[in-house]
Parts: structure tokens; C-alpha cells; sequence
């Protein structure tokens, strides 16, 4: 069976997501803030999903999968940031309300929230991506999951396992 994306191997499965693999913080950082257990675990997760996506067969559902673990990554953003007991009455879109919290991701929640429209077609059977798009998007999700972390101060070769 032919190979289908575009990613090289040493890409398909990035070092930083490797278990086992750590680089110490910086001495000059100052100490991290104490991040709930709750935003670590849906890091890992994203970072799950996103190693699941790069190695889908199907650029659709690599599409679907990097989307989906950059969703996740958002979401440990906002299990991290979000202030407690400031729940709104009107569920909103993650993208929405990740600028709000991470002033610096703004950029990142604008180009997730387009890319949304995108596997929703995809999802509903409504369109098709290359796999140019579904390589580029899982190669946008890896960098968007480092980000997270450092915006966290998680050290993500440690936390993205």
C-alpha cells in the first residue's frame, strides 16, 4: 500500500511527543504555576490524537484527527486559564474563548476556528481535503501543541508523552 502523506518518518512521529524524552526548564525561568492535573491530562491526550492523526492512512481523517487534538489542546488551555466559578450561560466555541484567556493564541484560535468549518464538511460527508491540507494541518497541531505547553511553562518534551 502506497504511503499517502507527505510527512517523513522522523515528522510522523515527532520527538517531543517520544515517552521517556526531557529537557530541563531553563535556571533563569521562574517557577511554573501549579497547573490543574485536569489541563495536563487533556495535553497528553491532544498529543495521543495528534500521533493517532499523523499516521492515518486517509487524508480526511488526518484532517479530522490533527483538528480534533488541537481542539484538545485548546480545551487544556482553558482548564488551565479559565477562571473558576466564571462559567457563562451560553456554551461558546473554544476558539472564541481561548483569545480571552491566552491573549498570545489568538492567532492559532482564528486559524483553528476556520479549519472547523472544514472537518465539519469533512465529517458530513461534504467535501474532500489533499493530502497536502490533512499534512499541513497535522504539522500546524503539532506546532499549536507546543505552544500550549510553553504558554503552560510544561515542558513538553516531558508532558506531550
Amino acid at each position: 500500500m502506497p504511503q499517502h502523506h507527505l510527512l517523513p518518518p522522523d515528522l510522523a512521529a515527532p520527538t517531543f511527543l517520544t515517552p521517556g524524552v526531557t529537557v530541563p526548564a531553563p535556571a533563569c525561568a521562574p517557577p511554573a504555576p501549579a497547573i490543574p492535573q485536569s489541563a495536563v491530562e487533556l495535553l497528553r491526550h491532544a498529543a495521543a490524537a495528534l500521533r493517532n492523526a499523523a499516521a492515518e492512512p486517509a487524508a480526511q481523517d488526518r484532517y479530522i484527527g490533527a483538528h480534533l487534538a488541537a481542539l484538545r489542546a485548546a480545551a487544556a488551555m482553558l482548564a488551565a486559564r479559565a477562571a473558576p466559578g466564571r462559567a457563562s450561560s451560553r456554551p461558546r466555541s473554544v476558539w472564541v474563548a481561548l483569545p480571552r484567556v491566552a491573549p498570545g493564541l489568538s492567532e492559532w484560535a482564528a486559524f483553528f476556528a476556520a479549519s472547523a468549518t472544514v472537518r465539519a464538511a469533512l465529517e458530513a460527508g461534504l467535501r474532500g481535503v489533499t493530502c497536502r491540507q490533512a499534512d499541513d494541518l497535522v504539522r500546524d497541531a503539532e506546532t499549536f501543541l507546543v505552544a500550549v505547553a510553553q504558554a503552560l511553562r510544561l515542558p513538553h518534551q516531558t508532558v506531550l508523552v
